[in-house]
């Protein structure tokens, strides 16, 4: 691409030392006359920074939307689910580092307008879109354009993020986005340092952002992996900050880890860790934890926290029973908060 092919980019403004600084994220990088920032998809072109992913995803699916993981947002459903190369995190054990880790022009991109985004989810004919795969924070221009246009037509937009983003930005990107899941891949400053090269309160501050300052449907996920994030006393700790912090009723999502990337000498999750993570929620008071990556009917369904019956039942990614009628428990009325058809 020539330089007028790429999208001028947002969140920027000259460094002091001649280069420019990136405000999109809380890396904040500064960035030299024909350097990439940390994302890779970021690149400063005569003293301008561009996004140099924007309009190039590395490929579509449609996905069951539970995959993303949502369970309590249009549940049963569709969702075109796309990403780009690159990250602004550096996650040792990324289950998707062939992407997150990739330049854009060392990937097998295809050019694709909002437009064409927006056509191939009704060509689909599916009610949502979701940026995912790599962090769809670094590529916040072509985010804010697609969900504008899905918007105005009625299809909705998810965002699966790790929630590292600078809190101007964050107004700009999730202005028309629907929902969100955001990995909380740990509740340790030392975690987020050294095995994410991130910051782990910047992300309880999108978090605390989401839930009070947004309409957007929030639910959290954590890879657990063993004896790094995974101790009874970590897990008490990041739910108890859940309960106070954000309330009872955010879905909270224990996902099993496989060896990958720079984590390969770690072994996979066992099922004995997710389900023991499960009762730590339910205990601390959440009401619809889920277990992932695994099958586990029991820990994949949702029960009424009132009378306890499965209001939807699911096996792995798919809805075996949905008895949620009108947003409520078809057996007592109880109000299960979600986005629902």
């Amino acid at each position: 691409m020539t330089e007028p092919d790429y999208k001028l980019a947002k969140w920027w403004e000259p460094a002091k030392n001649g280069k420019i600084l990136c405000t999109l994220c809380p890396r904040y990088c500064t960035i030299g006359e024909g350097q990439n920032g940390f994302c890779y998809i970021r690149k400063n072109i005569n003293n301008k920074l561009y996004s140099i992913g924007y309009g190039r995803p590395t490929g579509f699916a449609i996905d069951p939307v539970e995959k993303k993981p949502l369970n309590h947002f249009l549940p049963g459903t569709e969702i075109l689910s796309f990403g780009t190369a690159g990250c602004n995190l550096g996650c040792k054990f990324c289950q998707n580092w062939t992407m997150s880790k990739a330049k854009i022009d060392n990937t097998n991109s295809i050019y694709a307008t909002p437009e064409d985004v927006v056509r191939l989810a009704k060509k689909n004919r599916v009610p949502s879109i979701a940026y995912t795969y790599n962090d769809p924070t670094i590529f916040g221009e072509y985010v804010i354009d697609i969900s504008r246009i899905a918007h105005e037509e009625g299809i909705k937009s998810v965002m699966v993020t790790a929630g590292y983003i600078d809190k101007k930005a964050r107004k700009d990107i999730y202005k028309y986005i629907d929902a969100a899941n955001v990995d909380l891949k740990a509740f340790t400053e030392t975690f987020y340092h050294k095995i994410t090269f991130s910051h782990l309160n910047d992300v309880l501050d999108t978090l605390l952002w989401l839930s009070y300052e947004t309409n957007v449907w929030l639910e959290i996920t954590t890879l657990l992996i063993p004896d790094e994030n995974d101790s009874p006393d970590e897990i008490k700790r990041m739910c108890n900050w859940i309960v106070n912090n954000l309330g009872v009723n955010v879905p909270l999502h224990f996902t099993a880890f496989h060896p990958d990337f720079k984590m390969r000498n770690k072994p996979r999750t066992p099922i004995t860790t997710l389900r023991n993570a499960y009762r730590i929620a339910k205990t601390e008071g959440i009401n619809y934890v889920y277990i992932g990556n695994v099958h586990d009917i029991e820990g994949q369904t949702t029960f009424c926290p009132n009378c306890k019956s499965p209001v939807i039942k699911r096996d792995w990614h798919s809805v075996l029973t949905n008895n949620v009628v009108n947003g409520r428990c078809s057996k007592c009325g109880e109000l299960i908060p979600g986005v629902f058809n």
